[in-house]
């Protein structure tokens, strides 16, 4: 997700907002430190207004600038937590106008079609999306097949086939096609989607106190009543020792002695938590949930084939019965010069590395066959008419069978070790 910087000023005029609307008793009061002190900012108030009438209380200018502080004091508490929760809301937002900027090519009854926002978009409409389109909500392919990333939503880091009938024909908004074109029916209405969903968790992340927050309140608290009674106990012996102590003097005491800063701090490092966890792709629904986070150490996602072997990077080479390795390599690099993809790359890699001479271009006349979702194959044709060919399992098998070959049994069983061992 994308990170908004810290003081933006659309956050700032919001947080500022805010910091004014959060002086309300009822929400102060959540926070006993800082509720102390807002009390004796209306006690300076009044203080102040009074000194101005009577000179028993010290010069109205002394008693304006403790004013001033204390209101200032609380108002900076109350931007923190403010901007913390803005910053939270901006994902939120961020989101929702990744949503409403998708563009969708939605086909119309005489069969062209226009380009709408993926936010007009109603269960039923069907859409057409090509190469190197983000598919604009969720949906069922009705006709088609294609390559699909879904990395930002799942993780994988490998692209998957979805196809029309079957059970892997749906779509998911926010995903991208890689190749070949597909229609696909919403199958969501409005407000349903999967984004929508994760839009929800965000703006639905509630702040909820700690256990540990919740003990450091309690224990803020008591420090807070012992120095209310210090402070009030001052003032009957200043008198018996005739030397009075104005109330500036007190308040200004009181505030000095109490923890102000972890008080006025505590609930906005608990949503700048959640605000850090979001910016890992992480949402929190909690404060709890950050806090249990911290004690992960290692983090474990079982995704067989993926995570096993993550960066699906070819490690062996595993010719058939009767096959001469050097030849057997020669075709699989050839099969991947034109192949960007990293299992291309290291293919070649894992051939130079065996101290074997590689070509570093196909031969003259070659031509070079795509990866397709309908073919599950690539490769290349040389001039002399060998057809090379690298893919799936039984795309390879139906193409030797096609051709009127025997498919070797011996690779059935490497395939099947290979697959019991997380490899692809």
């Amino acid at each position: 997700m994308k990170s908004n910087k810290l003081f933006e000023p659309a956050l700032v005029q919001t947080a500022l907002k805010q910091s004014f609307i959060k002086l309300n008793p009822r929400v102060m009061i959540k926070n006993p430190v800082m509720f102390t002190v807002e009390i004796g900012t209306l006690v300076m108030a009044y203080v102040t207004v009074y000194s101005i009438f009577n000179t028993g209380e010290g010069s109205p200018l002394y008693n304006c600038c403790i004013f001033l502080v204390l209101l200032l004091t609380v108002l900076f508490a109350n931007f923190a937590e403010a901007i913390a929760e803005a910053r939270g809301k901006a994902q939120a937002d961020s989101l929702r106008k990744t949503r409403e900027e998708t563009p969708a090519k939605v086909v119309l009854a005489n069969g062209s079609y226009e380009i709408r926002s993926s936010n007009t978009l109603k269960k039923g409409d069907i859409f057409i999306c090509e190469t190197g389109d983000i598919i604009a909500t969720d949906g069922e392919i009705i006709e088609g097949i294609a390559t699909i990333d879904e990395s930002a939503i799942t993780g994988e880091s490998a692209p998957v086939i979805r196809e029309s009938g079957g059970d892997k024909s749906s779509v998911t908004g926010g995903t991208k096609v890689l190749s070949d074109e597909i229609k696909v029916k919403v199958t969501t209405e409005p407000g349903e989607s999967f984004l929508d969903k994760m839009i929800a968790l965000v703006e639905g992340a509630s702040r909820q106190k700690t256990p540990n927050e919740i003990a450091l309140t309690i224990l803020l608290a008591s420090f807070t009543l012992v120095f209310i009674i210090v402070c009030i106990t001052l003032k009957p012996f200043a008198a018996y020792a005739n030397t009075p102590i104005t109330i500036a003097a007190l308040i200004s005491l009181f505030v000095c002695l109490i923890p102000t800063t972890i008080g006025g701090l505590l609930s906005a490092i608990g949503i700048a938590g959640m605000d850090r966890a979001l910016r890992a792709n992480v949402i929190t629904k909690s404060g709890k949930a950050v806090e249990t986070a911290g004690d992960i150490d290692v983090l474990l996602l079982d995704k067989t084939g993926t995570i096993t072997i993550g960066n699906r990077k070819a490690t062996n080479f595993y010719p058939t019965d009767g096959v001469i390795i050097k030849q057997f390599i020669d075709a699989c690099v050839l099969s991947s010069l034109a192949d960007e993809t990293p299992e291309g790359k290291s293919i070649i890699e894992l051939a130079k590395g065996d101290d074997h001479k590689v070509l570093e271009t196909a031969p003259a006349g070659a031509e070079f066959i795509k990866f397709t979702a309908e073919t599950r194959s690539s490769g290349l044709d040389t001039a002399d008419g060998r057809r090379i060919r690298k893919g799936a399992f039984d795309s390879i098998r139906n193409i030797v069978q096609k051709a009127g070959n025997v498919f070797p049994s011996d690779i059935e069983e490497k395939v099947k070790h290979i697959a019991s061992n997380g490899g692809t």
